[in-house]
Order: C-alpha cells, then sequence, then structure tokens
C-alpha cells in the first residue's frame, strides 16, 4: 500500500512538471527499493500510475467541459470521450506496471 501511494504522487508530480516517461524514474527507483515480489511489484504500479494518469485525465476533461477528449475521440474515431481517457488509464497502467516490474528485477539482477 505505500508503494502504492508513493508512485501515484510521484507519478503525478513528475507527470506535472516533466514528459510523460518521468513516471517511469519513481516507479523504477521504488520497485527496486521497496517491493519484495514480482506480482506485488507490477501492480503497485500498474495501480498508481494509471490512477494517477487517470485523475488528470478526468481534470484535464471536466476543466475543458469535454471539449478537448472529445475532439481527440472524433480524430481517432473512438466514439467517446470515456473511450479516450479509458485508453489514457490503460496506458498509464501498463507503463508503470513495466517500469516497476523493471525495477524490481533491477534489484534482484545486481543487489541480492
Amino acid at each position: 500500500m505505500r508503494a502504492f501511494l508513493l508512485i501515484l504522487f510521484f507519478s503525478w508530480l513528475f507527470g506535472l512538471f516533466f514528459p510523460w516517461w518521468s513516471a517511469l524514474i519513481p516507479c523504477i527507483l521504488l520497485g527496486a527499493w521497496l517491493l519484495q515480489n514480482p506480482g506485488n511489484a507490477f501492480i503497485s504500479g500498474f495501480a498508481g500510475v494509471g490512477f494517477a494518469w487517470l485523475i488528470q485525465a478526468l481534470y484535464i476533461h471536466i476543466a475543458s467541459d469535454g471539449i478537448l477528449t472529445y475532439r481527440i475521440a472524433e480524430l481517432m474515431q473512438a466514439g467517446s470521450p470515456a473511450v479516450i481517457i479509458g485508453i489514457t488509464f490503460l496506458i498509464g497502467a501498463l507503463i508503470g506496471g513495466f517500469s516497476t516490474l523493471t525495477g524490481y528485477y533491477f534489484r534482484k539482477a545486481f543487489i541480492d
């Protein structure tokens, strides 16, 4: 739970100031430092970054009255802004899960 909250906070914070891939940095570091098995590593990163990106996508959707997400949905022929927000969650969650798993395996291979 601690790893999930730290990943959620730091990936959200880094996402405000740095490019999208900056969410990998806290995931890799916390995966190597805190997590003790690969299942927990993947789930913590998956949920942490996924929810951070979901919160940010929902904030942007609400702040722009849905205009931005509606236009992106039209551009990508997705049909609905909810699909775009769901895809955003899924991409962020997979990035977070695999990068946290990478941090865990890095520690396992080189430190342990």
